[in-house]
């Protein structure tokens, strides 16, 4: 019998990512359901599912947030991980912000897919959820700058480094140290670990919701 961790749900319209992304993970040693749409994802699971979601983001029917917030409203818990296209960075946001444990932008590389599985899997094996205590998210955040606070400010709403240069009338290059640097005062190693300790300590909460 299959562990129940090692099962990997592929939701995606596009007939290549499945294929590809089902060999890889094949390869890998997981056993992987792969669905067409959203709606016969939320139709094939219940809340005995067990295993990590890849979803996309753009599907017809129902997209990737739409069936991540039926997935809340069904009860059904299971670590997910987005998938992206370019220009997809606020969907994203929103996603990780509703409990996405990370987001991939495509192309992906194998090693960067693999390591995102590692890390929803180990949330779910140990029983947590991927937002941090606010009082430690907060704490974190008393470390960084105003202009890192007011770059932060930026990333949580999805806008890319050009943009939020552009508000802070900086230059990108600037922006681009300033993420750096905060990133490390966090001791985040991705967007979506700085997302989680910023909506964890209740920034985001007020931003528009697309």
């Amino acid at each position: 019998m299959l562990e129940d961790q090692r099962i990997i749900h592929v939701v995606d319209d596009d007939e290549a990512i499945r294929h590809s992304v089902g060999f890889l993970l094949r390869k890998a040693g997981f056993h992987v359901e792969t669905y067409v749409s959203g709606t016969q994802f939320l139709k094939a699971v219940d809340r005995e599912t067990k295993g990590c979601v890849l979803l996309d983001v753009r599907m017809p029917e129902i997209d990737g947030l739409e069936v991540q917030a039926r997935l809340a409203v069904l009860g059904i818990c299971m670590p997910i991980i987005i998938l992206t296209g370019h220009g997809d960075v606020t969907l994203a946001v929103r996603a990780v912000k509703a409990g996405a444990i990370e987001f991939l932008e495509k192309p992906f590389e194998r090693s960067a897919l693999l390591k995102a599985i590692d890390e929803a899997l180990d949330h779910a094996a140990r029983g947590e959820r991927s937002h941090l205590a606010a009082a430690d998210a907060v704490v974190r955040l008393s470390a960084l700058t105003a202009r890192e606070r007011e770059v932060l400010n930026g990333m949580v709403l999805g806008r890319p480094n050009k943009l939020i240069a552009y508000d802070l009338s900086i230059a990108t290059r600037t922006v681009e140290v300033h993420r750096a640097n905060l990133m490390e005062k966090l001791g985040s190693r991705s967007l979506s670990d700085v997302l989680r300790i910023a909506f964890a300590a209740g920034l985001g909460e007020a931003a528009p919701s697309s």
